[in-house]
């Protein structure tokens, strides 16, 4: 049995496992892909020591540091996470692994809209994060696409950068105006210029996405995870309301940041030693 297995590649995960790996602890890191970080099609500008850098760009150094420090990382896909006597069962898409505890830092998933001019926009006038972007369009006319929690999330922090902001949606329990409209398609030239709608068109400067719920979530329905926002719970040291299990980064809300993601993962993997030797 393992004393840790990571649950994810982004920042959180990989800034863990090297500080695990730092205080002699073999953590596995387990992830499918680069995750929000990977996919993220413009520019982070605001990671220390670093020049403005493409997310996949970074996502590949964090890579590289893991090999550097000689961390075990596989490309697998977590199904399903159970509790088992002294630790945790985790199964994969290709294997199974035991260990004494878990770190979920599987970010928050975001999803696409299969609309013409999705992709071509994507990073030039459409965003996927309002904390990362929303600077860019300071009192500008923007659009939120999405529904739930996570689109009150993001709103909140918009509303501090504009007071022009539409929002589209079919969750009618938004305590809001909406736009039910089905959008059909985002057109401009060298940058989005406007949503072309079933009911109209809409100029705007800016589109930002807020779809879907995190994919952590199942695994909290697995395990019985507290949760909050849709966010996992933790206390002051990153641990769920099972022993053993911790998580940090975007899986437990809050700034759905660079920085924070990472110290996020330095401080749980301090929680993980201190839990490992009592």
């Amino acid at each position: 049995m393992r004393e840790v297995i990571v649950i994810g590649l982004g920042a959180a995960g990989v800034s863990a496992a090297i500080e695990l790996k730092r205080n002699r602890i073999e953590p596995l890191v387990i992830g499918k892909d680069g995750g929000a970080l990977g996919a993220y099609p413009g520019k982070i500008e605001n990671v220390y020591g670093l020049m403005p850098i493409k997310g996949q760009d970074l996502y590949q150094i964090g890579l590289s540091q893991l090999s550097y420090y000689g961390i075990s990382y596989v490309f697998e896909n977590v199904l399903s996470i159970t509790e088992i006597e002294g630790g945790f069962l985790v199964k994969t898409d290709q294997n199974t692994y035991s260990s004494q505890t878990v770190l979920l830092a599987t970010g928050k998933t975001r999803i696409p809209l299969d609309v013409p001019g999705y992709q071509t926009y994507l990073g030039k006038g459409i965003s996927l994060c309002a904390a990362c972007d929303g600077y860019f369009f300071r009192k500008k006319k923007i659009a939120l696409i999405g529904h739930g929690a996570y689109l009150l999330h993001e709103l909140e922090h918009l509303k501090k950068l504009t007071d022009d902001i539409l929002i589209f949606s079919n969750d009618k329990a938004l305590p809001f105006p909406i736009i039910p409209d089905k959008i059909l398609e985002f057109k401009g030239d060298k940058k989005l210029r406007e949503i072309k709608t079933d009911q109209g068109v809409y100029p705007v400067d800016g589109v930002f996405l807020a779809l879907g719920s995190p994919s952590l979530l199942s695994f909290a329905s697995q395990l019985g995870l507290m949760t909050e926002n849709q966010s996992i719970a933790v206390d002051s040291s990153y641990q769920t309301n099972i022993p053993g299990l911790f998580a940090a980064g975007d899986a437990i809300g809050g700034k759905l940041q660079i920085p924070k993601a990472s110290y996020d993962g330095i401080a749980a993997s301090y929680a993980i030693m201190h839990y490992l030797k009592k």
